[in-house]
């Protein structure tokens, strides 16, 4: 038996619903140039380099919707994106966490208000050599693996920067503070974790669950047969699951985390436009099929036979 997410209605999802709101209180264009607008003009935005694929394809759709739109997206570790909102460089960044207060208040600062909201859940997925036997993993042997406590077999730790979202998720929500063990590998990108992992016996690494799914491939509901995803045990759970879109929702995948937009935009531009499109049905779509649990649409579950 297996859940299986059933989407419910096409519902209008209202994101930024201060948009008018920041539009006339915001700074007045005193320059003289044009300004973009929630369907037009041309942004640079940065994302976290571990949702690169689902990215893509967002403004893809997006600027086939709306052909005077051009939005620029760079891809890197989450800790740059962030620094690229503060200074300037970008408006609007995608990623795993919210504004932390001392952001909120800087942004504040300089006239702005700062938006931001959750538009999905997300699995970290850990995955290992098929040749590992090792590929059921319960919470506690998680942490002493990720904090180099384990000594019932050796593995090499890798992700794909030591910058990621993924080292910070490790670290804040599974260690706590504790350090990761010195011989932690970093690969750079995620491809190149799965690259090394489907090399390596003893490896495992560490990615986004959309880096090993198959959005082409609607049907399906397994992932890359490249490596093998571990099932994991939640702390108070029953079972051993992977991380599928119904257990990420539910909580029964016990490594979940959060996809937010932080918006910094004086006016209802381009990013606010871009923003609300991934907080609509069509965008939440796109979100649901590279893996992650859309956030921002109603969703009934029903029992159904995996066959």
């Amino acid at each position: 038996m297996f859940t299986r997410l059933i989407r419910h209605g096409r519902i209008a999802t209202i994101l930024l619903a201060a948009t008018a709101l920041l539009a006339s209180c915001g700074q007045a264009n005193t320059s003289g140039e044009e300004r973009d607008t929630p369907t037009s003009g041309t942004i640079r935005i940065s994302v976290d380099e571990t949702y690169r694929p689902l990215m893509e394809a967002e403004i893809k759709v997006f600027e086939s919707l709306y052909k005077k739109a051009h939005i620029i997206a760079e891809y890197k570790p989450e800790a740059d994106c962030f620094k690229d909102l503060l200074n300037d460089s970008s408006r609007l960044i995608f990623v795993t966490r919210d504004f932390n207060e001392q952001e909120t208040g800087y942004i504040k600062e300089k006239k702005i208000a700062p938006q931001s909201m959750l538009l999905a859940w997300d699995g970290v997925a850990l995955i290992t050599n098929h040749s590992n036997p090792d590929t059921i993993l319960t919470m506690d042997q998680v942490r002493k693996i990720m904090d180099g406590t384990d000594s019932t077999q050796k593995r090499q730790i890798v992700f794909d920067n030591q910058n990621s979202s993924t080292v910070r998720y490790v670290l804040d929500s599974i260690n706590k503070g504790k350090p990761l063990p010195s011989d932690v590998m970093a690969a750079k990108t995620n491809p190149e974790v799965v690259d090394y992992v489907a090399k390596l016996k003893n490896a495992i690494g560490v990615v986004g669950v959309s880096w090993i799914s198959d959005p082409n491939d609607s049907t399906s509901i397994e992932f890359t047969n490249k490596v093998t995803v571990v099932k994991v045990r939640a702390d108070y759970g029953s079972e051993f699951v992977k991380p599928y879109q119904a257990y990420i929702a539910l909580g029964s995948y016990p490594l979940k985390r959060g996809l937010f937009f932080c918006l910094k935009e004086p006016y209802g531009g381009l990013g606010s436009g871009f923003a609300t499109f991934l907080g609509s049905y069509e965008g939440q779509m796109i979100i649901s099929k590279f893996r992650l649990f859309p956030a921002r649409l109603n969703v009934v579950f029903r029992e159904a036979n995996i066959r």
